[in-house]
This record gives structure tokens, C-alpha cells and sequence, in this order.
């Protein structure tokens, strides 16, 4: 059971897709059409061929009708393809019936994003998140897809009752494995809150970008912190989250994270899995998402984002961040479309949003600025004076606020204007109680 979905042969994979669809509002999108092609591409497969297929009747033993069934075997051969996909949710037994009918390995949507997880991960933590959502993907799965279920004997003799079936011991050691991956997952969540802990001490703001997968947040990621992470054009380049420096023009020092990329339909097992990875976006200062306006299915996309955000929230108990949009790929737009959006986002959005190009460079400055604002925002003036022997106190306040005026009295005295939010003026009453803070009106 821990064996690749997929088992690689030295030659390329060929794979033949059909995306079923059951109503009209189910129809797929040429953008849906791309995306798949993506995700097989993705993989390191040849595209043999896409299509959707309009489903009048579920069939409960293959999903697909009896017809087209022939329809894709027939197109498997002629393609000379060595994978079926179906762009959508199989049941184990769809899935075995499948594979005996059209005589290929057959995996449905999870199983092929979990299988360019598997590719994408590098670090020790990406790998332990990909293993789980694996093996949670297969113990959903363990029920009757076995042929081997005959139950083996307990103890010895003939008289000695039945021991524990196929199925159970599987399951068994699945459920074993899943216990060892969470252990360590939860060593993972523990050295992140330290981490998060650390730039709180200092003060260090964190802005988190979030996104559809292929939207452009590696490349938006590196333009704004003169990084070269992997950034390239197909789903998931990102799966290991990644922490940069982000010079910002009057805070000076922020962390800037790139995450996953989101998907429509995104397997439950995957978000579980990274939930860990995941709460670093919400126990971010600042969500910066960003949304290719590039995109027919751009509103689409965006929902699905926040589906996946309002999950976490809810399982998770964190509150999700303030929230600003990129609205990215501004250069790949006609010149009328691209001025409309620059002036909406100029004259007013909710949420807060910028036109930007992460490929042209256009936008990074107003960005910044609202990146600025935005984190800015909720935070009060106070003017505190300290006296000559509270240099610590000093000290702290420029590391932790936004000081905007620091001026030295005759006696020796600093007359200090900084901006604070409710959580660092509460520890700096907490640290430092004999000084008193005035909110400036």
C-alpha cells in the first residue's frame, strides 16, 4: 500500500483525461480545460488527449456510461496511452472496475494532485505532509477494493475462531503509520511557532501570499525580495513554503511567505495534511492574495481561495489576517481591460487591491505602499515621554512601533510619537508599567 499511485517506466507516460460533467453548470471551461492539461503536464506525462464528457446517468459501477466508456478506450488505444484519468471523484470500486475494463492504471483528480505533491516536495516537512495525504487518500480507499479478504486463522487447530481479515490488518498498519506522521508533523508545528515567536520578539512584520496554484505568487515573490525560488507556468511550482526578507519603505524589515497555491476541488486529505504549512498564512500580520485577472475563471478562482481560507479558520480557530489583492498578470490583459482595473483599484476596492505585472515589474511600488497602509492600519498614536535612564524602553519602541517623532528635551528627557497595535501596547505596558502611554487625538 505505500507504492506510488503511479508506477514510472522509463519512457514518458502518455495519459488520456476526461473531465465528466453532469449538469450545466458543471460544464468545463476552456480555462478548466487548461488547468487539467496542466496537472498532467505537471506530472512529467505526454497529453494524449483532454475532453469532457456530458454524464446523463451515473453509473454507479464506473461512473461513466457503458458508451462512453468504449468512447475513452477506444481513444486510450488510438492515442497509445498508458493512463486513464478522470478529472474527478471515483470511488474505489469505479476506480477498480476501471482499470479492469480499460486495462491501464486509472486515477481520478486526487490521486493526480497527490502524485504531483510527491514530485514537487524537496524539504523533510513537505514529504512527511505528502506521505500523509497519501496514506489517509488510500485507508478511505482499503474498502472493498480487496479480493483477499478471506479472514486468517487466530491461535492454532481447527477450533481456533478467525483471526483478523486482510482488510483489518491493512488498515491496521495504515492507521500505525498515519499515528507516526502526525507525531512528527506536530514536532514541525512546534519549531514553526517557535520561529513565529522569534519575529514577534522582534517586531518583524509577516505578510503571507496566498493564491490559485499558477496565479503568479513565485514570480510576485521574487520580484519583491530579489529571490530565485522555482517559479514557472503549471500548477503547484510551489508546494514547500518558503520565508524571505521584504524590504518595506518606512517599516524597513518584514518576512515575506510564498505558499501553496489553492485549486478547485482541492482533496480534503491534502488539506489536512498541510495544515500545519497552511496556519502560517493565517498567523500572518497581512494576506496579500493574488489573483491572475488574466483569467476567464478569475471570480471562480477567487471563491475557491476563500473556501479554503474560511476552512482553515473554522478548523484551525484562528482568525484570518486583514486582507489585500495583487491583481496580477495585468500585462497579459488588453490595454481597455488593464486601464479599467488600474483605475477600480486606484479609485477604490474591497478588498484593498493593486495592478501588478510580477513579470514586468509594473506595480511593485504602490504594492509596497499598500502593503505599508495595510499593515499600518489599527495601529494608534501614542506620544510617551521617557526619562534619561530608559534607554531599554527606547530601544524597544523603535524595534517594535513605528516611531514618528523623537525629539531630546533640555533635561535629558525623549519625547517619543509611535504608532503601536492593541497587542504591542499591551506588551509594552507589560514590560516597561511605570511608563505611561498618551493616545494622540
Amino acid at each position: 500500500m505505500t507504492d506510488k499511485l503511479i508506477d514510472r517506466l522509463p519512457a514518458p507516460e502518455r495519459a488520456g483525461v476526461v473531465i465528466p460533467w453532469f449538469t450545466p453548470a458543471d460544464r468545463p471551461s476552456p480555462d478548466r480545460l487548461q488547468e487539467t492539461s496542466g496537472l498532467v503536464e505537471a506530472l512529467g506525462c505526454e497529453l494524449g488527449f483532454v475532453r469532457p464528457d456530458h454524464v446523463r446517468e451515473v453509473n454507479s459501477s464506473f461512473l461513466l456510461s457503458g458508451g462512453l466508456v468504449d468512447r475513452m478506450a477506444a481513444d486510450l488505444d488510438a492515442n497509445e496511452c498508458t493512463i486513464a484519468v478522470i478529472d474527478g471523484a471515483l470511488t474505489p470500486v469505479q476506480q477498480r472496475n476501471l482499470e479492469k475494463r480499460l486495462g491501464r492504471k486509472v486515477i481520478d483528480r486526487t490521486g493526480l494532485i497527490l502524485e504531483i505533491f510527491g514530485l514537487r516536495a524537496r524539504t523533510k516537512e513537505g514529504r512527511l505532509q505528502v506521505e500523509l495525504a497519501r496514506i489517509l487518500y488510500e485507508r478511505s480507499r482499503l474498502v472493498r477494493t480487496w479480493t483477499h479478504l478471506e479472514r486468517q486463522r487466530g491461535g492454532s487447530g481447527f477450533l481456533s475462531g478467525p483471526g483478523e481479515s486482510q482488510l483489518e490488518a491493512d488498515r491496521r498498519m495504515l492507521d500505525d503509520r498515519i499515528v507516526r506522521l502526525r507525531r512528527d508533523l506536530d514536532e514541525v508545528k512546534r519549531t514553526r511557532a517557535v520561529q513565529r515567536a522569534g519575529r514577534r520578539r522582534t517586531g518583524t512584520p509577516v505578510i503571507a501570499l496566498v493564491g490559485y496554484t499558477n496565479s503568479g505568487k513565485s514570480t510576485l515573490f521574487n520580484r519583491l525580495t530579489h529571490s530565485d525560488v522555482f517559479a514557472r507556468d503549471m500548477p503547484f511550482a510551489t508546494l514547500d513554503p518558503t520565508i524571505r526578507k521584504l524590504d518595506l519603505p518606512s517599516l524597513g524589515e518584514a518576512a515575506l511567505i510564498d505558499t501553496v497555491g489553492f485549486i478547485s476541488d482541492l482533496p480534503t486529505h491534502l488539506i489536512d495534511s498541510f495544515q500545519a504549512t497552511l496556519e502560517e498564512s493565517l498567523q500572518a500580520d497581512l494576506l496579500v492574495h493574488v489573483r491572475d485577472r488574466a483569467s476567464a475563471s478569475d471570480m471562480e478562482q477567487a471563491d475557491d481561495v476563500m473556501i479554503v481560507l474560511e476552512r482553515l479558520e473554522k478548523e484551525s480557530g484562528l482568525k484570518l489576517p486583514p486582507m489585500i489583492e495583487a491583481w496580477n498578470k495585468i500585462d497579459a490583459l488588453p490595454e481597455a481591460r488593464a486601464l479599467a482595473l488600474r483605475n477600480l483599484a486606484a479609485t477604490g476596492s474591497e478588498p484593498p487591491a493593486v495592478a501588478v505585472s510580477a513579470l514586468t515589474g509594473e506595480g511593485m511600488d504602490a504594492l509596497l505602499a499598500l502593503i505599508e497602509t495595510s499593515l499600518l492600519r489599527g495601529r494608534q498614536e501614542f506620544g510617551i515621554v521617557l526619562g534619561p535612564e530608559a534607554g531599554r524602553a527606547r530601544a524597544w519602541l523603535h524595534r517594535n512601533g513605528d516611531v514618528t517623532g523623537d525629539e531630546m528635551a533640555e533635561d535629558g528627557s525623549a519625547r517619543l510619537r509611535v504608532r503601536l497595535s492593541a497587542e504591542r501596547l499591551g506588551q509594552f505596558r507589560a514590560e516597561f508599567p511605570d511608563i505611561e502611554a498618551t493616545l494622540v487625538v
